[in-house]
């Protein structure tokens, strides 16, 4: 504990992600069921059409990207039909090119499986959660090669069919919304045109998270967490963040910290390392489509990548061997990575949305903060959080309850000194990520 904090909050006070009190739910039981074996099954089954070319053979039932999307399909299916006809599998189409890597019109098809929201007031708030199933070897013009992709991105479509076959056999408050995309080696074009949809549909996109390049580590995660737009993009709102100081706190930043933290949580020894970027160097994921819409988006990768198993032919050079098969993925690791996936995803869905219109009253030099917010509707909300940290530290370090209120003073705690955020929770100890207040 701080001890520069003012002695009335020492009482009041825990330290932020720990210690609230929550009854036993399902999740740990959920979590457990999450199979390495299953996963890792996905990943040979994929990487044995031989090539998944977004440009590939669409007729043959054993090679080519038409081939593994029935496939892919027909699984969820069945896990459709495991949830009692719950969940929802469809395909999502649309035709691009010609253009930048497509020399001719080709159809893109992702599979999506749709898993509805139980509770009125939230059903309409969506979580997504996807992989890529195209692959492609050293050219990006070769829809003949030898193209497992089992690391990439194999090894995210098998974590978001696991948590679809996983998920589906529970009930949550949000809609889940579980998708393996084609055409991301081309330009995230799967990606594009379903979160354009989105949008065209005026769908509540809580949160998007991408899992690629999932396949190879031990105990830790990166998730790439954009940070501050272009100016241009609703400039007085990113004005606000900048001149307050609240750069590391836009959506996706508090998404990451969601899921650091429910991590921390329900997969205890998993190391989720946040990134300050959209993504790598000279790289891009199916998160950017969601992040460009104003989505709050992340990605998941491995904390440290192999490119001799990536984009290449598979070949033995120099005695070197390359090329992106599924020997060389690691099903504990991948299981890790669902896991983690896992507890932020039903942590969001059982928790409430975010707080609306959540400001900071400036109008006096004053060493109190007051924070105002819109109220919540959902019928299990138990009450508000006010959480903060120092300005340098990435994660909350204190926090306190403060009821069924939407307006709070915090005495004697001076809004100068500290960056601060404010989180819905539900009667069952779910917490929504905080939400930085604008002046």
């Amino acid at each position: 504990m701080n001890l520069r904090l003012p002695l009335f909050a020492l009482a009041a006070l825990v330290l932020a992600g720990t210690a609230h009190a929550q009854p036993a739910t399902f999740l740990p039981e959920a979590l457990e069921r999450i199979s390495a074996d299953s996963i890792q099954a996905t990943v040979y089954r994929l990487a044995a059409f031989g090539t998944r070319h977004s440009l590939s053979d669409t007729v043959s039932d054993t090679r080519g990207i038409g081939a593994a999307r029935r496939w892919i399909h027909s699984r969820m299916q069945a896990y459709s039909r495991a949830s009692g006809g719950r969940l929802q599998v469809s395909y999502h189409r649309t035709t691009i090119g010609p253009g930048r890597r497509i020399p001719r019109p080709v159809e893109m098809v992702n599979v999506v499986a749709v898993l509805p929201g139980e509770q009125p007031a939230s059903r309409e708030r969506y979580i997504v959660v996807s992989g890529h199933y195209d692959s492609i070897c050293g050219s990006q013009s070769d829809t003949e090669c030898e193209a497992p992709g089992a690391n990439d991105d194999a090894s995210g479509t098998a974590v978001v069919m696991e948590l679809a076959r996983v998920l589906s056999q529970y009930r949550f408050d949000a809609t889940l919304v579980f998708m393996a995309v084609s055409g991301e080696e081309q330009g995230l074009y799967g990606a594009e045109a379903w979160a354009e949809m989105a949008v065209r549909d005026s769908l509540h996109i809580q949160a998007m998270f991408t899992n690629d390049i999932v396949g190879r580590g031990t105990n830790a995660v990166r998730v790439f967490a954009d940070g501050i737009p272009p100016l241009r993009e609703n400039s007085l709102a990113i004005q606000a963040y900048l001149r307050t100081g609240g750069e590391n706190d836009v959506p996706p930043r508090q998404l990451a910290r969601h899921v650091v933290e429910s991590a921390r949580r329900w997969v205890p020894g998993t190391e989720v390392r946040m990134v300050y970027r959209r993504d790598r160097y000279l790289r891009g994921g199916d998160h950017i489509p969601f992040l460009n819409r104003g989505f709050a988006a992340v990605r998941f990768s491995e904390p440290d990548e192999d490119y001799t198993r990536q984009h290449q032919n598979v070949r033995t050079e120099d005695g070197v061997d390359y090329g992106d098969l599924p020997e060389h993925v690691n099903p504990v690791y991948m299981r890790r990575v669902a896991m983690v996936n896992g507890a932020a995803i039903a942590t969001l869905a059982l928790a409430p949305d975010e707080p609306r219109d959540v400001r900071m009253e400036i109008r006096n030099l004053t060493n109190n903060t007051t924070i105002r917010w819109a109220p919540n509707t959902e019928p299990d909300l138990a009450g508000y959080r006010i959480v903060w940290r120092e300005t340098t530290a990435p994660h909350w370090q204190w926090s306190r309850d403060v009821g069924l209120v939407t307006e709070f003073t915090l005495e004697g705690l001076s809004k100068d000194n500290y960056l601060f955020g404010v989180q819905a929770v539900d009667r069952n100890g779910f917490v929504s990520p905080a939400v930085y207040p604008l002046p």
